[in-house]
């Protein structure tokens, strides 16, 4: 572990032309979405959700359904958009403040939204299905990016050098160098989204606006009937195929998928307990599993990923350049009036509310910044050492590895009244409730992406600090630290994204015919999104916005430059 203390890292500003040109940007896209929403229709029927048992299999083959489709379109941007950001600074300049405002924008603000905007354009069943996939996918790519962008921000030097040597090509050295380095913190981060994406699975599948029922048939809107009609059996039921679906998933996709990738470890000494798979080991005994694999997979996997790297932005605008100039120009041209006339119907949503409301939601957002730091810190005492447990030990990873997937699966909202039953007797109240809820709806993204790194730590490094004796805290600063702090900063920019998400459910609740609230930017989002008040609504979300980019400004992507400069593994 090469840890070299040069000179500090460069300041940054706290603000570029990019930031704002991308703030502009999504205030443009929410005007013009906004206003689509106001002229939908005002009454949306939805379907009818059957409580049998028989209908269980059903509804969980449509949710799973949803989620490998979202999946599979987060894993194809994040491979794109991170190569992209990570082999071109120009590229970069423009991608990653758009990365840092995207994970940050509130998921649940828009979906009104997009799901009103969608239903004046389309059908209503294939609009609500398009959202659902939508709000999956946004749930899910962030954390992907991040994490394969902070891989290829780390790979090791000699590994660069030997691929410019050979004079590998676009395709060779993502193949053969970028993405087996990054394959491990992809699969942990895979299932971290597959978490992710339950929870906002089921919130899309049981969404309504006032009169408007955007409910889908799903795992998620029969357990929501299932409550509404209190049928406990039912409700009972259906958490059970829930967590039946989460564990096959993890015995039949993800315990293979880690012994799969244990194969990239860069290490000169075997580890000493590598990960099995009863699953894996038997399809690699299998011929037909064998032949499939060499005459199709690889085929079709070369094919598609070569195409990926083709067609990567940065990429294609040089190959374009000289060919079509003026494309480019009328291209430019169009986003740019789009731009000025979106940026102008926002300012004009946003000059309507007065300067009492300004105050308020400025108040609010310092109050939820607060809870998100507090959530992050108790997420960090317990996630790290249970992390570097499960990750350098294949026994503690067999045994808790399926258990913390089921459990982060599960949607915290589910356990939400059930809190407020405890919390509102307590002298903290509401405010300890939503501090509770934003850390359930956070902790995760910590507690994956220190397994990855934890894991990463090659065989021979382990075995070296025990030789010299090193225990305790000597260890975890010299080897465990250095590490994990990759690994750990792509958790804690995620994590708080996903803070910033949960506020909108945490600080605001109607329990038992009562409404709570606190005061937050949450709390205001989900209180404008319930009566309609979308200058409000787009208000807060910008505010939001604005918070989590100067965060990610002035902490985030000093500690990356910092984690890419001095911690590596050489």
């Amino acid at each position: 572990m090469v840890r070299r203390f040069g000179p500090g890292v460069p300041p940054l500003s706290s603000v570029r032309p990019a930031d704002v040109v991308v703030v502009i940007l999504l205030l443009s896209l929410l005007a013009g979405a906004t206003q689509l929403a106001v002229t939908s229709p005002q009454v949306m029927a939805g379907p009818e959700i059957r409580l049998a048992r028989s209908t269980l299999p059903y509804y969980a083959a449509l949710s799973f359904l949803r989620m490998l489709a979202a999946y599979v379109l987060a894993l194809v941007f994040s491979l794109g958009y991170g190569y992209a950001a990570a082999h071109s600074t120009t590229a970069e300049r423009l991608l990653m403040p758009l990365l840092d405002i995207l994970q940050s924008v509130p998921i649940l603000s828009y979906l009104p939204i997009v799901l009103l905007s969608l239903s004046v354009l389309l059908p209503q069943r294939l609009a609500v299905e398009i959202a659902a996939v939508a709000l999956i996918f946004t749930s899910q790519a962030w954390n992907l990016t991040f994490s394969f962008y902070q891989s290829l921000q780390t790979v090791p030097h000699e590994l660069r050098e030997v691929s410019r040597i050979f004079r590998f090509g676009s395709w060779l050295r993502f193949s053969q160098v970028d993405l087996p380095f990054a394959v491990g913190g992809l699969v942990w981060n895979s299932m971290m989204s597959w978490a992710g994406g339950w929870f906002f699975l089921m919130a899309a599948e049981t969404f309504r606006v006032g009169s408007r029922d955007f409910r889908l048939a799903g795992l998620g809107s029969y357990l929501q009937a299932a409550a509404d009609r209190g049928d406990m059996p039912a409700l009972w039921m259906g958490l059970a195929t829930l967590a039946g679906l989460i564990i096959l998933l993890d015995q039949l996709v993800w315990r293979p998928a880690l012994v799969w990738a244990d194969r990239f470890k860069i290490e000169s000494v075997q580890a000493e307990d590598p990960p099995h798979s009863w699953f894996y080991d038997l399809l690699s005994r299998s011929r037909l599993v064998e032949w499939a694999h060499r005459n199709v997979g690889e085929r079709l996997v070369e094919t598609a990923m070569a195409k990926l790297i083709r067609l990567t932005p940065f990429q294609m605008r040089e190959r374009t350049k000289s060919r079509r100039p003026w494309a480019f120009l009328v291209l430019g041209a169009a986003a740019l009036l789009l731009l000025l006339i979106g940026g102008a119907r926002a300012i004009g949503w946003l000059a309507m509310l007065p300067g009492a409301t300004w105050w308020l939601l400025a108040r609010a957002g310092l109050a939820t910044l607060a809870r998100v730091a507090l959530a992050l810190l108790l997420a960090l005492a317990w996630t790290v050492p249970l992390g570097v447990l499960i990750g350098t030990n294949s026994r503690a990873a067999t045994v808790l590895g399926p258990i913390v997937q089921v459990v982060a699966s599960m949607p915290a909202t589910a356990l939400f009244p059930a809190l407020l039953i405890v919390f509102l007797r307590l002298p903290g109240g509401l405010n300890l409730a939503a501090v509770v809820l934003m850390l359930l709806g956070t902790q995760w993204y910590l507690l994956f992406n220190v397994i990855a790194g934890a894991r990463a730590i090659p065989q021979d490094l382990r075995d070296m600090t025990r030789l010299l004796g090193l225990r305790g805290w000597q260890r975890w600063g010299t080897l465990v630290v250095p590490a994990l702090l990759p690994y750990l900063i792509t958790g804690l920019v995620t994590a708080s994204g996903g803070a910033w998400n949960a506020s909108i459910v945490a600080e605001y609740a109607e329990f038992a015919g009562t409404r709570h609230a606190v005061l937050g930017l949450g709390a205001v989002i989900a209180q404008a999104t319930g009566v309609g008040d979308y200058p409000q609504l787009l208000a807060a979300t910008l505010i939001m916005v604005l918070l989590v980019l100067l965060v990610n400004r002035f902490a985030w992507r000093r500690l990356y430059r910092l984690a890419a400069d001095r911690f590596r593994l050489e």
